[in-house]
């Protein structure tokens, strides 16, 4: 017979969460009344919807335990006492409206992001050590890259009689294991478990370096209200769900679910007292210290095994110890306890009946006595805590988003890895540094319900963090096993991303623009903390997002962009060479052949010009003329001969014919002239060959010639 009892003599703490669980609830009714006000269209808010399940929640453990003695207690009130006592308390709600209220937030925070957080590899400064192993960033925050940071810190993943980087006889998983991983299924959306990280985890087991013979379970009790096949998971592809994982690999290997949920209500004996129905051993005694009964679940997988969560696999004769749970939550908050992470998980080991009905045991007001740490040491602490931040919901209570409960809109991408052989260790530094700072980043100011260091129970806790936390410790730490809260026993490991943010300059474009004013736009391949660009070599100029460079010189220009990720890698973009031409081209050295007052009837004029353009160059130039009695302008392309010298020829005309002519010139850009802007008009008039005046004076003087030689021919 198993002994359900337990071995440790402590003295049990007494506390009444019930009050605070009260009035967290009516303050959240109360929110969710005085917001909505007369449009019922308010109720689909984010925040509306929160404030009513939280009342929900809230109020209906309280209320189903306490009607009866509150019935009574307003019976013996008179009307006249119940009306001044309501009317205080919605009074009283309002004036501390910002008590309340203050840190919802709604307005100013904004999870819906991505950051990459900057954190620091430490040693512990005291004995003994507690190792805790990150991976951060999109690039290392993967299974494989986790198991890589542990082997290379003796932490091996495998157990092998074979000793490599990742495998060892001293490592945590055998190939004929059969290992459980307790996932969160209770929540939808980005409440539960990553599956993409479920299926790299599992993908290591099977790829174990002796070839995988045993068995992978993925188990949880979502107490009456999760899924192992939730239509919106927390995946990359969101239709993935823990099921659809399983699948992947149930063809060829065994593994598959188990949902505690449908074995919740059913108490049994364990194996050895020939009992092989699939349930929940009950102790039937509370533990002195923390209140909790412990429950654990039993069962048969798909393949036949029979799992004891406590004493192991059954192999119908004796327990081998074969069993190998890796314990792997989601970081966020809790609207009742404040963080939920590796601690607050077990919460889906045990079989919960007194915060919700169908359930055995009372886990759920015990984790605020360290009944958590109870539950682990008497059912074994896991083989190893993996925590998953690729998202967390950082939006601390009374944030009215708080979790457990995370929607798409509530969570925020920091794609981190974490884990370790102590729960609390890896509690307590993921919510400071994770946790906290990530709330900070998107908005919010008041981080004490996330605060492992925060001992004040406030905004109708059950209980502060770092109160539970500590009593969870303690209950290890009795057991004999090693855990800390204390900082200074904590070695940090970090593989995080030393590659640098590529940026790429869209605009400006290595071309000539025709305005001073130049759009400035790149993109960063990660998530930024800080960008700057430099012009011309000189010094940096922060930026907070596309902009223009303004009121540039014409001439050539180059624009180079940096930016700084979130963990303190310098990106650097080539250079972009550019000119800026806003003038048009200069036009000299107007000459004509013939000159003005030679131009006869019958013969072309050429005209030369001189065109020039420093920045962009001179893309066209054009001979423009009207003669008299024309109907238009007439336009000729000059055609470039040497140099900057443009050449075209106006056709021949009648006599007495008046030509006028202008010259214009276009640069690459765009920018225009003609001569006729530049102040300058050119004109010429066509001569006859002979006028009639130089035929009359050639008459006469032809005549004269005549008579003159006449008469010396006559004189002789």
């Amino acid at each position: 017979m198993i002994d359900m009892t337990f071995s440790k003599k402590h003295c049990r703490r007494k506390r009444s969460d019930n009050q605070s669980l009260f009035l967290f609830g009516v303050v959240s009714l109360l929110w969710f009344i005085f917001r909505t006000g007369t449009k019922p269209s308010r109720i689909l808010y984010p925040c509306q919807r929160a404030a009513l399940v939280n009342s929900l929640a809230s109020l209906g453990l309280p209320i189903s335990i306490s009607m009866f003695a509150v019935t009574k207690r307003i019976k013996s009130l008179s009307k006249k006492a119940v009306i001044p006592i309501l009317l205080a308390l919605i009074v009283g709600v309002l004036i501390n409206d910002k008590y309340f209220f203050g840190s919802f937030q709604l307005a100013s925070a904004d999870p819906d992001q991505e950051f990459q957080l900057k954190l620091q590899a430490t040693n512990a400064t005291e004995s003994p050590v507690s190792d805790i192993y990150v991976v951060n960033g999109p690039a290392y925050a993967h299974i494989e890259e986790l198991i890589n940071l542990m082997g290379s810190h003796g932490l091996r993943f495998f157990r092998s009689n074979k000793v490599g980087a990742n495998q060892g006889p001293e490592g945590l998983i055998s190939n004929n294991d059969v290992v459980l991983i307790k996932i969160n299924e209770q929540w939808s959306q980005r409440g539960g478990t990553n599956t993409d990280v479920l299926k790299e985890l599992i993908q290591a087991i099977i790829d174990h370096p002796d070839d995988f013979k045993g068995e992978i379970v993925v188990a949880d009790n979502g107490q009456g209200v999760g899924s192992m096949d939730w239509s919106q998971s927390n995946a990359e592809d969101t239709a993935q769900s823990t099921q659809d994982v399983v699948n992947m690999f149930s063809l060829s290997f065994n593994v598959s679910t188990y949902d505690w949920q449908t074995i919740r209500g059913t108490q049994v004996d364990e194996y050895i007292d020939g009992d092989m129905r699939s349930g929940y051993v009950l102790y039937n005694v509370s533990d002195p210290e923390t209140g909790i009964y412990v429950s654990y679940p039993k069962f048969e997988t798909d393949h036949g095994t029979y799992v004891s969560f406590k004493q192991g696999i059954w192999n119908g004769t004796a327990y081998e110890k074969r069993l190998k749970v890796i314990n792997m939550p989601i970081l966020k908050s809790h609207r009742v306890y404040g963080v939920t992470a590796s601690t607050k998980h077990y919460m889906g080991v045990q079989s919960e009946g007194y915060s919700v009905s169908g359930g055995l045991a009372n886990g759920h007001v015990s984790v605020a006595t360290g009944g958590m740490g109870t539950l682990m040491v008497e059912t074994g602490l896991p083989t190893l805590n993996i925590l998953d931040a690729i998202y967390i919901n950082a939006n601390p209570w009374p944030s009215a988003i708080a979790g457990p409960s995370t929607y798409y809109f509530g969570a925020t991408k920091v794609n981190l890895l974490m884990a370790s052989v102590d729960p609390v260790a890896l509690d307590y530094w993921a919510s400071k540094h994770v946790l906290m700072r990530t709330a900070q980043l998107i908005g919010h100011y008041d981080t004490r319900t996330i605060d492992p260091d925060n001992m004040e129970r406030i905004y109708g806790l059950a209980e502060a963090f770092g109160v539970w936390l500590n009593l969870t410790k303690n209950e290890i730490v009795t057991a004999g096993h090693y855990a800390t809260n204390d900082a200074d026993h904590m070695s940090i490991h970090v593989s995080q991303d030393n590659i640098p943010p590529t940026i790429e300059i869209l605009s400006p474009e290595n071309r000539t623009y025709p305005s001073p004013d130049v759009s400035l736009a790149y993109t960063a391949s990660e998530p930024v903390d800080w960008v700057g660009y430099s012009l011309d070599g000189q010094a940096n100029l922060t930026i907070t997002g596309n902009t223009s460079l303004t009121t540039l010189p014409d001439g050539s220009h180059f624009v180079v962009v940096y930016a700084n990720d979130t963990i303190g890698n310098m990106g650097r973009s080539g250079a972009t060479y550019f000119s800026v031409d806003t003038l048009p081209p200069n036009i000299t050295d107007i000459t004509q052949s013939p000159l003005g007052n030679e131009v006869l009837p019958g013969i072309g004029v050429k005209i030369n010009a001189t065109v020039t353009d420093k920045t962009s160059g001179t893309d066209r130039v054009s001979l423009d003329y009207a003669y008299a009695n024309s109907s238009g302008i007439r336009i000729i392309d000059m055609t470039r001969i040497e140099d900057n010298i443009w050449n075209a020829t106006i056709p021949a005309f009648r006599y007495n014919t008046n030509v006028t002519y202008t010259v214009a010139a276009e640069d690459n850009v765009g920018n225009s002239i003609t001569t006729e802007q530049m102040g300058y008009d050119y004109q010429y008039h066509v001569i006859p060959e002979l006028t009639s005046f130089t035929m009359s004076i050639l008459l006469i003087v032809t005549s004269l010639l005549t008579v003159l030689l006449h008469a010396l021919k006559g004189g002789k």
